[in-house]
């Protein structure tokens, strides 16, 4: 366990980082952005590092720290310092995250679990009101949801131990968007308008993200002097000014008393955070999970998160098959049984491994996958829920226990990959849960708090079975955040990431299959439309699945099938095989992503 730093640092070494930042705090529209927003692009080649992430300020501020000599753990913690800008409803200080780091040098892997923490007084009746459960709405616009933020403690360990800038250091060009403004665009203007009833209920909120008392319009400049004040006081204190300092008092003030507005009729349960817990915060230095696939090793987050596991158990799945001669419809299907397989075993097995028995070596185990594989046939398809295996004693198609459905899991957050010139590389997903995360802005601090803790289980997923994911104090809900780096012999092939709550496993999974089976370039892996099937009855299609006549072709094996318009965001990096960086991001969802890199030069056509 690595405790929390006392002062800013230096450190050394690097990181690869994608993420998402937005947020202003004396929100005042403007007609023209100080300077003008940096284009986008989903892709880009060439040399010095890379960076991607969902922003276009955000990723250019991971450029500028590697231009003045940062490495990848620099240029990751300033791309998402950033993103808690620019893309505040997804991610901040406010939140937590997991950071995967690829050290070029010892060509191994390391990552930090900075999950949000319940109260150290929470119990697994938690989300309990005279034995029943909150509304989950309820819940989530509530002191009660919010986690013990690790999103700094995140940034001070990765600084300390990888990188080679001091926090005041990284964070300067995020504090210079906050305090100079960004420019709204479409997606923002969405965001804030499908949260407006809850913002205006929070005067805080309502003065940074309403401006006039309406979402601020696209084209015009956001500023959030709040937040830039914040990132001053942080890079003079370092971050024990929110874990032993006024902001941390600021903080457990608003989540103990909620600064609701006058005649409001919104119920807002109070929490329970305390200086106490905010002093007791630890991230988590651990091993990564590993997979081989294909001959490759593909490295993940352990649990808490239930990433690494999940998408390590459907790749061991699928080595059982030659997925790169699979037709599209056997492709889709054995995809879409792996994933719900692989959802069945970790809504039993995984939860925080402080407070519960996670079984990750078995799950994550060949042996196991392949006593899992025989579910699948050719010409059947799975009934949802599947009952979880026993990865303890895995044995050929038997189950290990009843079956629950997989929990509902809040599905924004935002993802950033970053390397650099001597090789490091980052894979970095951060969040505050759903969008807007509680919607309760931290008065005069600039940034909103998050609902992670409405990702435990209000109660047992179902009757008389084991749910590793009930609340408890000081216990880490468990995540879907799926940051992964694919090493070929010690070297990177490409890290990849993505937002979207539990979709996170199935977006990484099939964007990893359409580049390493299918043979897509990396922007179009990301960019092809995606299916997620998460152990329930129906698999989720984007549109241009759900209207074509692979669906007809599918649902007449038997799948079922429901439309959604838009899943996940990912950013990925790739070294290419001259030496060069590919960064990549999307095309079109949420807007387009923004991949850069140092030095641009030559074609990118992914391979």
């Amino acid at each position: 366990m690595t405790h929390v730093r006392r002062l800013s640092v230096l450190a050394v070494t690097a990181v690869l980082a994608g993420s998402l930042a937005s947020v202003p705090a004396s929100a005042r529209p403007t007609a023209a952005p100080a300077t003008d927003p940096p284009a986008k692009s989903p892709v880009a080649v060439g040399s010095g590092g890379a960076v991607s992430s969902v922003d276009a300020d955000a990723s250019a501020a991971g450029i500028e720290v590697l231009k003045k000599g940062g490495n990848a753990v620099d240029a990751a913690v300033a791309t998402a310092a950033a993103l808690g800008v620019t893309e505040p409803y997804s991610a901040g200080i406010g939140g937590g995250g997991y950071f995967v780091y690829y050290n070029a040098k010892k060509r191994s892997v390391q990552t930090i679990d900075g999950r949000e923490t319940a109260p150290l007084t929470a119990g697994k009746d938690l989300f309990l009101e005279n034995g029943k459960p909150v509304p989950f709405s309820e819940a989530v616009t509530s002191g009660l949801s919010v986690g013990t933020p690790g999103t700094p403690a995140t940034w001070d360990t990765a600084l300390d131990k990888w990188g080679s800038r001091s926090l005041g250091q990284v964070l300067a060009p995020a504090t210079r968007i906050a305090r100079d403004g960004f420019t709204v665009d479409e997606t923002f203007r969405k965001q804030t308008a499908d949260n407006a009833d809850r913002f205006r209920d929070f005067p805080a909120s309502a003065k940074l993200f309403l401006p006039g008392g309406q979402p601020p319009a696209v084209g015009s400049t956001l500023h959030n002097r709040d937040l830039a004040r914040t990132y001053d006081e942080l890079a003079k204190k370092g971050v024990d000014a929110l874990y032993r300092g006024r902001l941390g008092e600021d903080i457990t003030r608003t989540v103990e008393q909620p600064p609701v507005r006058e005649g409001a009729t919104r119920k807002v349960r109070p929490g329970d955070l305390t200086a106490a817990d905010l002093d007791a915060y630890e991230t988590k230095v651990q091993a990564p999970t590993k997979a081989k696939y294909r001959g490759l090793d593909v490295y993940g987050m352990a649990p808490s998160s239930s990433g690494g596991t999940s998408v390590a158990e459907a790749l061991n799945i699928l080595e059982n098959y030659d997925v790169a001669k699979l037709s599209e419809k056997q492709y889709l299907h054995r995809y879409i049984e792996a994933s719900r397989i692989a959802f069945a075993d970790r809504g039993r097995w995984v939860g925080d491994p402080s407070a519960e028995k996670v079984p990750t070596e078995g799950l994550t185990s060949q042996k196991f996958a392949d006593s899992r594989a025989c579910l699948i046939k050719d010409d059947a398809v799975l009934k949802s829920p599947v009952a979880p295996g026993d990865p303890r004693d895995p044995k050929p198609c038997a189950d290990g226990g009843k079956a629950a459905p997989t929990t509902y899991e809040g599905e924004n957050t935002t993802h950033l990959t970053a390397a650099d010139k001597w090789g490091n590389v980052v894979a970095y997903t951060l969040t505050i849960e759903q969008t807007g995360g509680s919607g309760i802005t931290v008065p005069g601090r600039g940034f909103l708090l998050n609902n992670e803790l409405t990702d435990f289980s209000f109660t047992p997923a179902a009757p008389g079975v084991p749910d590793p994911n009930l609340p408890g104090p000081a216990k880490r809900p468990r995540s879907s955040i799926s940051p992964t780096v694919v090493l070929d012999h010690g070297k990177p092939v490409l890290a990849v990431g993505s937002p979207g709550g539990a979709t996170i496993i199935t977006t990484v999974l099939q964007t990893l299959l359409g580049h390493l089976d299918r043979g897509l370039p990396l922007v179009d892996a990301i960019a092809a439309p995606r299916a997620s099937q998460r152990n329930a009855a129906q698999t989720e299609l984007e549109p241009a699945l759900y209207d074509s006549k692979l669906r007809k072709e599918l649902e007449a094996l038997g799948h079922s099938f429901k439309e959604n318009p838009e899943i996940g965001a990912a950013t990925g990096i790739q070294r290419l095989k001259d030496g060069r960086w590919l960064a990549a991001a999307e095309k079109v969802r949420r807007g387009g992503g923004s991949a850069m890199v140092v030095h641009p030069r030559g074609h990118a056509n992914g391979r």
